[in-house]
């Protein structure tokens, strides 16, 4: 089963956040950007980097899927900066990235920026992302606690992401049982700063994909939502995926 649902902010003249789902290789490759608003065109970023990161996957020759999205990366990256130096005015263009491809028993994944990679197995959900921003970063460092990060007025830079040189992504994959239902979900920080991680097991777990969407969408929405909130939603069982109407 597959969900997928992309809206601009209240207050967003625009949606600088992109998403796709596409079979490639007989495997499901997701992707979801959130352009950077700091910098130039994050509308144009976005969707470029969704464009670029499904053709390029889709036409490397790599058998190694974990290798393959890091070249897809690379690639990408490579793709932005020209793109974004072409343009008159010559301005960076920057965007969050997360890819996701899973294909037999195995799940692969790319991330850069604040966007984030959930799992869910049974009730159980886990964070297979980390945010590349000051605010973890000074979490990890000691010099902020969890309280003090929450709304914390440099809550939105970002210190790794797409177009931006050298951009050194982090890459996983991990097996997963045939005997189980698997649940992935990718989100922009539309998302993931308006609803708390044991908010999200709990709209997760519920079996209905139809249900989980309206129950996010509203969610978001009551909160206000300020900035554009995107994400894909994914069960993988035995015999594959079929899309939500």
């Amino acid at each position: 089963m597959i969900s997928k649902f992309t809206a601009k902010g209240a207050n967003k003249t625009t949606n600088e956040d992109a998403i796709e789902t596409v079979f490639v290789d007989d495997g499901l490759l997701c992707i979801l950007c959130d352009g950077v608003g700091a910098d130039y065109d994050p509308e144009v970023a976005s969707r470029i980097t969704v464009s670029a990161v499904k053709n390029l996957f889709d036409a490397s020759n790599q058998s190694d899927y974990l290798e393959r999205i890091k070249e897809t990366i690379v690639d990408a990256n490579d793709f932005l900066i020209k793109y974004s130096q072409q343009k008159k005015d010559k301005n960076q263009m920057t965007t969050t990235l997360d890819m996701l491809y899973l294909k037999d028993n195995f799940a692969y994944w790319g991330h850069l920026g604040d966007s984030r990679i959930y799992y869910l197995k049974g009730n159980t959900l886990r964070l297979l992302t980390k945010d590349h921003t000051l605010i973890q970063k000074l979490i990890e460092e000691g010099f902020l606690t969890l309280k003090q990060a929450n709304n914390h007025p440099s809550s939105n830079i970002i210190l790794k992401a797409l177009g931006k040189e050298n951009p050194e992504p982090d890459l996983s994959k991990m097996r997963l049982s045939n005997l189980e239902n698997h649940r992935f979900f990718l989100c922009s920080d539309g998302v993931s700063s308006l609803i708390n991680e044991t908010e999200l097991q709990q709209i997760l777990s519920e079996k209905d994909f139809d249900s989980i969407q309206n129950t996010i969408i509203s969610l978001v929405r009551s909160r206000g939502a300020a900035d554009d909130y995107s994400f894909i939603l994914i069960e993988k069982v035995n015999n594959g995926w079929k899309e939500n109407s």
